[in-house]
């Protein structure tokens, strides 16, 4: 119960923040969007329909069509999102303020719009859209999920040029990437981690070292170079990005001349770092 009251504050939280960075950002500024929303804009641009009930309609309409190719508990709050964005929507719909800037507008719309879809992601929720859609290509056309998303966002994207413009549909563009960041951003976390390849002479001083002075597990993997035919140990670390500099450190003490590659890592579950919830 605590998971669901934590999980639904954050959609609320998100669809609030999302139809804010719409309103006063997005449409105070003429500047366009991908997805169903960027739709809903264009509408309302040509014949002034509310966007909150374009976009109540047109999600609701492909729920319908694609509920199958998302989780139970994914439809669950994906509707739940629907439905409080085109409430937001509606009830901020005459929020706005008193800025010309628009490369201010278009940063910060970017930024707020990004951060409440980020949001309502981060605890399993989508807002519809092309979403649904790019599960669709990819389930019949065999299409990357990412570059569905990719394709359908621009092609909305580049369709609001007949309406707002060259100017505008590049500003879009940036804001896109702004908002993209952000809820990227959002998703992952603010403690990004580090997944570290170490080959050493001394592996069992390091993997030592690395259990007693950070309080960190070492996974051992068996291997042996090429050049030499030494059989090997090669060690493989998780941490967080603060502890990078500490691990070097160790490495260097133990090996100096030990082979050492970090790579960044977009998510880690289990024991030391956060819980894998459903």
């Amino acid at each position: 119960m605590k998971k669901r009251i934590y999980d639904l504050s954050f959609i609320v939280l998100g669809s609030f923040i999302f139809a804010v960075g719409i309103n006063v950002f997005v449409l105070g500024n003429d500047l366009g969007e991908g997805g169903v929303t960027g739709i809903t804009i264009i509408l309302f641009y040509l014949y002034g329909w509310s966007p909150g009930l374009m976009n109540f309609i047109l999600n609701g309409l492909l729920l319908i069509i694609g509920y199958k190719f998302l989780s139970k508990n994914t439809i669950g709050y994906t509707i739940i999102a629907v439905l409080l964005n085109s409430l937001f929507l509606h009830l901020t719909r005459n929020w706005a303020i008193d800025s010309n800037e628009i490369i201010i507008n278009m940063i910060f719309g970017g930024a707020i719009v990004g951060a409440g879809i980020g949001l309502i992601i981060r605890v399993g929720g989508t807002t519809a859209g092309t979403t649904i859609l790019a599960s669709i290509t990819n389930k019949y056309l065999g299409w990357n999920i990412s570059y569905g998303l990719l394709f359908f966002d621009m092609l909305v994207v580049l369709s609001s040029y007949f309406v707002i413009g060259i100017e505008k549909l590049l500003l879009t563009i940036v804001m896109l990437y702004i908002a993209t960041k952000v809820m990227q951003f959002i998703i992952e976390g603010f403690s990004t981690k580090k997944a570290v390849t170490i080959i050493s002479r001394n592996p069992d001083e390091i993997a030592q070292n690395v259990n007693k002075k950070m309080n960190r597990g070492v996974t051992v993997y068996s291997g042996h170079g090429y050049y030499l035919q030494e059989e090997k140990k090669i060690l493989y670390i998780v941490i967080s990005s603060q502890e990078v500099v500490k691990l070097k450190r160790i490495v260097q003490a133990a090996d100096e001349h030990a082979f050492v590659a970090i790579h960044d890592v977009r998510d880690v579950f289990g024991e030391g770092f956060v819980a894998m919830n459903p």
